[in-house]
């Protein structure tokens, strides 16, 4: 990505107190690593140009190393007031400390708002932590191109209900659509490809490195007149935006088009399961079928087939019998970027191909085998 302008510095300060409705001389954190886009707009960029002290957070995210009380004692330690992470970062700290208890050692009552972006906030995480927290747990969306936020809950301009598993309403700049694959608009409620009409706001990268082309057949081409996110999603009837994830996590199954991101939420739900992924593998018949992928909470015991069991039942009765889930492996731990995304593409790789690159973003290559042979011992993929 390139942004060869001042546009990237502008929207970075209007997005501090318009979205993060934080104050020069506060403290911002954004618990994320300066080799990825949070770093570089929110822990370097952003906070600096608006007057604010910047946390640059050294060491592995929340988990056993160091401890699942590891973001609770840097909040209090710094006084944070603003804190943007992952989901996945809470996730892992629900695993380990279900019950918040590591959370009691410590205070951070100068938090004024917890922001979660980088992935789908998933509802039992939201729930967890709306739970456990004195104040606001705010999703939002933005892409590595973009810079900064697409839809956010606008907390410095007028902070709106929450709809759990929204990201809230497009952000002043961005003009959010919802398309079918011929370009047309989606019904409110219907799913279908997120796009943003031309032009891009201030921030936003004008091009590709050296490959114009590229930036053009990636990213402008399919629809024209409109910037491919590549993220599908709805726009529900009162104008909120919900991301259901990549477009390529839609499958097509016997000619349904159905979100492994729902189905994720689903399983998700489960009071045994921590974290999720699922995924479309191959089917001769149907086209594609959904399997799934699911890490059970710290002091859980549950046999494989039991929870497949269980799992089935959630999706047959929420989704119906169409939506063909029949399969699960029981893992202790899912493949993830050192950002904390889940390489969903990858698990569905390991499903359908004898050899899978190591994608160089990858926290531990060693996990690869571990799914593989979870893949072997539940019969799913070749």
């Amino acid at each position: 990505m390139i942004r060869e302008n001042g546009g990237h510095a502008v929207a970075l300060k209007y997005s501090m107190k318009a979205i993060f409705n934080t104050n020069p001389g506060e403290v911002y954190w954004a618990g994320s690593d300066v080799g990825w886009v949070v770093g570089h707009s929110y822990i370097v960029y952003a906070p600096l140009i608006h007057g604010c002290s910047t946390i640059l957070y050294e060491g592995e995210k929340p988990g056993p190393t160091p401890d699942a009380g590891a973001f609770w004692r840097v909040l209090d330690e710094h006084r944070v007031n603003t804190f943007f992470t992952a989901p996945t970062a809470y996730r892992a700290v629900k695993k380990e400390d279900p019950k918040a208890k590591l959370k009691q050692q410590y205070d951070i009552s100068n938090l004024r708002t917890l922001f979660l972006a980088g992935e789908r906030l998933d509802p039992p995480t939201y729930d967890w932590l709306e739970g456990i927290m004195h104040c606001p747990v705010i999703d939002h969306w933005w892409q590595t191109e973009t810079g900064w936020p697409m839809c956010s809950n606008p907390m410095g301009l007028d902070p709106q209900p929450v709809k759990v598993g929204s990201a809230t309403f497009p952000v002043p700049g961005y003009d959010i659509k919802v398309l079918d694959d011929e370009g047309k608009a989606c019904d409110p409620g219907t799913t279908g490809n997120i796009v943003v009409k031309l032009p891009l706001p201030p921030s936003c990268f004008p091009s590709l490195w050296n490959d114009d082309e590229r930036f053009r057949k990636s990213y402008l081409s399919q629809f024209p007149g409109y910037y491919q996110t590549g993220d599908g999603g709805i726009i529900d009837e009162d104008g909120y935006v919900f991301v259901m994830g990549r477009v390529d996590d839609v499958i097509n199954v016997a000619g349904h088009r159905l979100s492994t991101g729902q189905m994720e939420e689903l399983i998700g739900s489960h009071p045994g399961v921590a974290e999720c992924a699922v995924v479309g593998i191959d089917d001769e018949l149907r086209g594609q079928v959904p399997v799934g992928f699911a890490v059970l909470k710290d002091g859980v015991e549950m046999n494989h087939q039991d929870l497949e069991k269980e799992l089935v039942s959630i999706i047959r009765k929420e989704i119906g019998a169409v939506a063909c889930f029949r399969k699960s492996a029981l893992v202790k731990r899912l493949p993830k970027t050192r950002s904390g995304k889940i390489l969903r593409k990858t698990i569905r790789q390991l499903a359908t191909t004898a050899e899978v690159p190591i994608p160089p973003t990858i926290d531990d290559p060693a996990i690869l085998d571990e799914i593989r042979d979870a893949m072997q011992t539940s019969g799913i993929g070749k």
